[in-house]
C-alpha cells in the first residue's frame, strides 16, 4: 500500500487534504474513521480520503490515503489497496453540480448533531465574536431532514436540492456538508458551523434559545473578516505542530 511520492499525481494537494483531516480530528468535528474531504483537481476529477486495511482514522491521515476518482466514483489511478468512501456520491455530485465549489467537507460534529436533533436553529446570535461564523449563519444553513447515508446519486441530488447555493448544509441526525472555493475556506466554514452549534447548545442550557442579533447590528458586521481562511489555516497547522499531531 505504500507509494513513493513521485508515483502519486497531485501529491501536494493530497498532503494538504491529509493535514485538513487531522485538523478536523484535532478540533473534534470528526471522530475515528468517519468523515471525508474531497478536492476538485480537473474536469470530472477529484481527490478524496479513502480507506485501507491499515486505516487509523482522520487523526492519522496520510497523503497516500487520498485517492483519485472521477465524480461518478470510478478510480483514475492504479489500485493501491484503498476502498472508496460509501458516501462518495455526496462529494462527486456536489462538485459536479456546484461550479463555485472546489472542496467538499463532510463531517459529523457532535455539537451539530445534538443541536439539530433538539431543533435548535443555527442563527447569527453573535456578531464580532466570530465574523465568519456570523456571515455563514446570516446566509442561512439549510437542514436536510433525512438521517441517512448520502450513498447514491439520487440521495445526493435530494440533499443538494435542500442545500441550494448555500455554503453549508446540516444533515439532521448525521452531520454536515460544507463547500468552499479552497481547502482553507471549506475547512474554516466547517469549524464555524460547529461553533454556531456549540453556542446554540450553551444558550439552550440556560432555558433560552439563540436569536439573531438586531438588524442594525447585523448591518455593521463586516462582510469579510481580516482573519482570512489562510490565517486560520496557518493557526491550525501551527497547533498541529505544537501538539505533535503533524507527524
Amino acid at each position: 500500500m505504500s507509494s513513493d511520492r513521485a508515483d502519486l499525481e497531485f501529491y501536494d494537494e493530497r498532503s494538504r487534504i491529509a493535514i485538513a483531516c487531522r485538523i478536523m480530528a484535532m478540533e473534534g468535528i470528526v471522530e475515528g474513521t468517519l468523515g471525508h474531504i474531497s478536492m476538485r483537481v480537473g474536469e470530472n476529477l477529484m481527490l478524496i480520503r479513502s480507506r485501507g486495511p491499515e486505516d487509523c482514522g482522520l487523526f492519522f491521515a496520510t497523503p497516500e490515503e487520498i485517492c483519485l476518482f472521477d465524480f461518478s466514483g470510478n478510480p483514475r489511478e492504479p489500485d493501491r489497496g484503498f476502498a472508496k468512501p460509501v458516501e462518495l456520491p455526496l462529494h462527486g455530485e456536489t462538485l459536479r453540480n456546484r461550479s463555485d465549489a472546489n472542496v467538499v467537507v463532510h463531517a459529523h460534529p457532535p455539537a451539530v448533531l445534538a443541536a439539530t436533533l433538539a431543533n435548535l436553529d443555527l442563527v447569527p446570535a453573535f456578531g464580532s465574536f466570530n465574523i465568519p461564523a456570523n456571515q455563514l449563519a446570516f446566509e442561512g444553513i439549510p437542514v436536510y431532514p433525512r438521517s441517512i447515508l448520502i450513498s447514491t446519486k439520487e440521495i445526493a441530488d435530494d440533499m443538494l436540492a435542500t442545500m441550494g447555493d448555500h455554503r453549508a448544509c446540516v444533515l439532521k441526525g448525521h452531520g454536515i456538508t460544507v463547500v468552499g472555493h479552497s481547502l482553507e475556506s471549506a475547512l474554516l466554514s466547517a469549524l464555524n458551523v460547529n461553533t454556531l452549534a456549540q453556542v446554540a447548545l450553551e444558550i439552550a442550557k440556560t432555558g433560552s434559545r439563540a436569536v439573531p442579533i438586531p438588524e442594525e447590528d447585523q448591518a455593521m458586521v463586516p462582510k469579510v473578516s481580516k482573519f482570512s481562511p489562510d490565517a486560520g489555516w496557518k493557526f491550525y497547522q501551527a497547533k498541529l505542530r505544537r501538539y505533535g499531531f503533524d507527524k
